[in-house]
């Protein structure tokens, strides 16, 4: 009979935050798109914006905490030693651990769309790079023999490592950074509302024009 150790339990609940993450990401990277289609949509993309503005940065923030956590979780009680691109993805989220509770308290939407986006982009980059070294055969890397970044030093449900689980925080914060709107985006989605119905031309009720 497996035995199920604490830390199995933990790297387990870390996966399946990944994956809902993921799913948040995906689902709102769709609705987005189609919403390009239609004024309708648009205006209940505009709402769902509204809905998740007050909560963005609180819950990016928290994504933020839980990640640098479980980073060294897994370097102080499961004694990995990360690589030189786990290095890389920790420089862009411990500062994002800090800085995003500091917005949040602040209220300061424009302030982490601003400055604090170029990190959690930059961090999933790297950290969607690294995913794919551990599952592409005999690719170049830049990493130490000490510690390679090759290796899956963990491996939940079959693919999702180390790398995938920074990837889903990074890839979380940044669409809720994206989606929060600013106050600067409120008058510009009012203005972009107001030139698509000039753009679809006046209704049946609209007067001819004079002979």
């Amino acid at each position: 009979m497996a035995v199920i150790t604490s830390s199995q339990v933990i790297n387990t609940g870390y996966a399946v935050l990944a994956l809902i993450a993921d799913a948040i990401v995906l689902l709102t990277l769709v609705f987005f798109l189609v919403s390009r289609s239609s004024l309708t949509l648009r205006e209940r993309w505009g709402r769902f914006r509204d809905s998740v503005t007050p909560f963005a940065l609180q819950i990016a923030w928290i994504v933020a905490v839980l990640a640098t956590f479980g980073s060294l979780f897994l370097q102080y009680v499961e004694h990995f030693d990360p690589c030189d691109f786990c290095w890389f993805q920790r420089i862009c989220m411990y500062p994002l651990s800090l800085l995003l509770g500091i917005a949040a308290f602040r209220g300061e939407i424009g302030a982490a769309k601003r400055y604090f986006i170029g990190l959690s982009g930059v961090g999933a980059v790297i950290a969607i790079y690294h995913y794919q070294l551990e599952h592409v055969p005999h690719e170049t890397s830049v990493c130490g023999s000490a510690v390679p970044c090759n290796v899956a030093v963990i491996n939940i449900f079959g693919f999702i490592s180390v790398p995938f689980l920074s990837m889903a925080a990074f890839l979380l914060i940044t669409t809720l950074l994206l989606v929060a709107r600013g106050r600067s985006e409120e008058y510009d989605e009012e203005v972009d509302v107001i030139e698509t119905t000039v753009e679809e031309g006046p209704g049946d009720d609209a007067l001819p024009a004079p002979a």
